[in-house]
């Protein structure tokens, strides 16, 4: 004999996984840790020094 199964309960845990599988994916393909955003401000805050310092008065 079979097992019932509350397919309400199915449909409902099948899209929370379909969800949690998505942003699994674009965790990885657009986050960044922490270090990285901090090294790519700390690169633009130097680069806008430099073009600051370059300016004519």
């Amino acid at each position: 004999m079979s097992k019932v199964v509350n397919l309400n309960k199915a449909r409902k845990q099948r899209q929370r996984d379909a969800k949690r599988r998505a942003a699994d994916s674009n965790a990885v393909k657009f986050g960044r840790t922490k270090s990285e955003k901090a090294k790519d401000q700390a690169e633009a805050e130097k680069a806008e020094r430099n073009l600051d310092g370059h300016k004519r008065e």
